[in-house]
């Protein structure tokens, strides 16, 4: 055969095979969003091979494409096959109109069916919170949601018994309308009933007693067993704790007692711990420190240690009371520390006693502080100052997750001041809010997150001096201002960087989670960032200076204790200084 030959030979071969290729295959048409809703839950063949697996096909698609859509509440759906050769097949899906909730209907049994005015209200707050209205599209997964979502608002007072005693959705295909009626038996109204507490061996009965956000007789609350769990799980007494409800005694009156069951496990009285590690801020550390849980016999928290940074050096002892019946505990410490940061080497001593407590997301604590403090500026002659400050610390942690936040917000206020007819050499008033705000964001990946912070903070006074640097701000460092070192941006005093009486901070960060497959992000994550902000001692100085920037990127590890960032910030040129690179390593907690 002539090469002229095999080549018209060749070039026909081709010819079929990409005839029969373009007419190969299973190719889906569906409306969006509904085409990737059923590309992700049909399992479709990328080839045909022959006419029986396309007849195969044919038969079990209409019936999956058919359940799959009415899940998503199309009930009338039209679905064309179309078939132009053995090994080919095109779906054409129109899925006609969507059902929508017509009526509802709740009825109720058991206690919370009776006629009084508190039962009433609750019926009506039930009915007016289902979340599946009319005009709503009806979807079997919102069903579902909505019926369990009931079921647990009844039970979150009074009725721990509560049950679905029948439900049923109509569907009318024709009039795309689904019609439900649902019944709820509440069962019987609980009180809690007595206390029972098994596993103590060194700490009295009352003190766990004490810490019980409620008493017998009062109406069964499912968030109170979960606030008491918490608060025991909060003191340093038990490694392990269980609580759980008994089943109930019939009182009367359908009305049922619950008596509450405490199992624990003592921890260790007496601790030791050695500790080691390193900031990008502070330098290589070590730590020794001693706890004593059960101090005096009276159950109180004592601790103290010796702690060791490059940059700073701190002796402390603390002893915690126990919390009264509001959860305000009392503290009482003091701690010795030296650092030189900056230029800027301090000594100071400190003795003082707070009042916090931490209820749900709100964490509050009022404390009195003694301080003083010698201060040391490189080129400036040393100067000594005294406050007796009265410092007020709000914190409120709304977010999904603290150890890893991806939703919400956390803001911080601190108000404090000192006085010089109190022990103090000049009077001043220092307020600091902190803010930081997550958003979860699908640009990159589905469990990616963008995070803004702000910072401001205003101390009054006639002059910085004569008050302690805790009392006065510098930015720089990590959680700061980024690719500027730890506490470098502030006031000039000889060679040295001091705390200034005003602070500005801006940061906007976004982290992309690598996939770890299905879906689902792995440990490992990658994050930009820009940081801005500056510290002086007006706000005038502070509106003329030019604001620190850093620009940089780093890698986040989801540690037990939270992310773990490490990052590279480029501090930008300003004030003649050049541009610089820093290292920066935290952990990204929710402060």
């Amino acid at each position: 055969m002539s090469a002229t030959a095999m080549r018209l030979v060749g070039a026909c071969l081709a010819l079929v095979a990409l005839s029969c290729a373009a007419g190969t295959g299973v190719e889906l048409d569906a409306p969006a969003p509904l085409d990737a809703f059923l590309r992700r839950h049909l399992e479709l063949p990328k080839t045909l091979p022959d006419a029986t697996a396309r007849a195969t096909l044919m038969r079990r698609a209409r019936g999956e494409i058919a359940e799959l859509l009415a899940t998503e509440g199309y009930f009338s759906p039209r679905i064309d096959l179309y078939s132009e050769a053995a090994n080919s097949l095109r779906i054409v899906v129109a899925p006609g109109p969507r059902t929508t909730v017509a009526t509802v209907e709740i009825d109720f049994r058991g206690h919370l069916a009776g006629a009084d005015a508190a039962r009433d209200e609750r019926r009506a707050a039930l009915r007016a919170a289902w979340s599946l209205p009319p005009g709503a599209a009806f979807r079997s997964a919102d069903w579902e949601a909505a019926k369990q979502a009931l079921l647990a608002a009844t039970a979150e007072t009074d009725y721990a018994a509560v049950r679905l005693g029948a439900s049923r959705a109509e569907v009318d295909p024709q009039g795309a309308a689904a019609h439900l009626e649902l019944t709820l038996d509440s069962g019987p109204a609980m009180r809690f009933g007595p206390l029972t507490v098994v596993g103590l061996k060194r700490y009295d009965r009352a003190r766990v007693v004490e810490l019980a956000p409620f008493a017998p007789g009062e109406p069964y609350r499912r968030v109170a067993l979960l606030d008491f769990q918490s608060r025991l799980q909060s003191t340093p007494w038990f490694h392990s704790v269980a609580v759980e409800t008994l089943p109930g005694t019939d009182t009367g009156a359908d009305l049922t007692e619950v008596p509450v069951h405490v199992t624990l496990a003592e921890a260790p009285a007496k601790r030791i711990g050695l500790g080691a590690g390193y900031s990008t801020n502070t330098g290589a550390r070590g730590e020794v420190n001693f706890r004593h849980h059960d101090f005096l016999g009276r159950a109180w928290d004592f601790g103290t240690g010796l702690r060791l940074e490059q940059k700073r050096q701190s002796l402390f002892t603390s002893l915690d009371l126990l919390p009264d019946t509001h959860g305000y505990r009392l503290g009482f410490g003091g701690r010795i520390e030296a650092s030189d940061i900056e230029g800027l080497a301090t000594t100071r001593q400190v003795l003082g006693a707070t009042r916090s407590r931490t209820e749900g997301r709100i964490e509050t604590r009022l404390g009195l502080e003694w301080q003083r403090e010698e201060r040391r500026p490189d080129g400036v002659t040393a100067e000594t100052d005294h406050a007796l400050t009265l410092d007020w610390h709000w914190i409120r942690r709304a977010v999904d997750d603290l150890l890893d936040p991806r939703r919400g917000n956390v803001v911080e206020l601190r108000i404090g001041g000192a006085s010089r007819r109190l022990l103090s050499d000049r009077d001043f008033l220092r307020t600091h809010l902190r803010v930081q705000q997550w958003w979860p964001v699908s640009w990159l990946g589905p469990r990616d997150s963008l995070s803004l912070r702000g910072e401001l903070g205003y101390t009054a006074a006639g002059s910085r001096f004569g008050i302690p640097q805790d009392y006065l701000f510098r930015a720089g460092g990590a959680q700061s201002v980024r690719g500027h070192a730890y506490q470098s941006l502030g006031v000039r005093e000889g060679s040295a960087v001091v705390g200034g009486r005003t602070l500005a901070v801006a940061s906007a960060e976004y982290t992309h989670w690598l996939s770890a497959g299905n879906g689902a992000a792995g440990p490992w994550g990658i994050a930009a960032f820009v940081d801005a902000g500056n510290a002086a001692d007006t706000f005038d100085e502070l509106r003329t200076l030019d604001p620190a920037v850093g620009i940089g990127a780093g890698v986040r590890w989801k540690s037990p204790a939270g992310p773990l960032a490490l990052d590279v910030a480029r501090g930008l040129a300003r004030d003649g200084r050049a541009a610089q690179w820093q290292l920066h390593f935290s952990l990204m907690v929710a402060f």
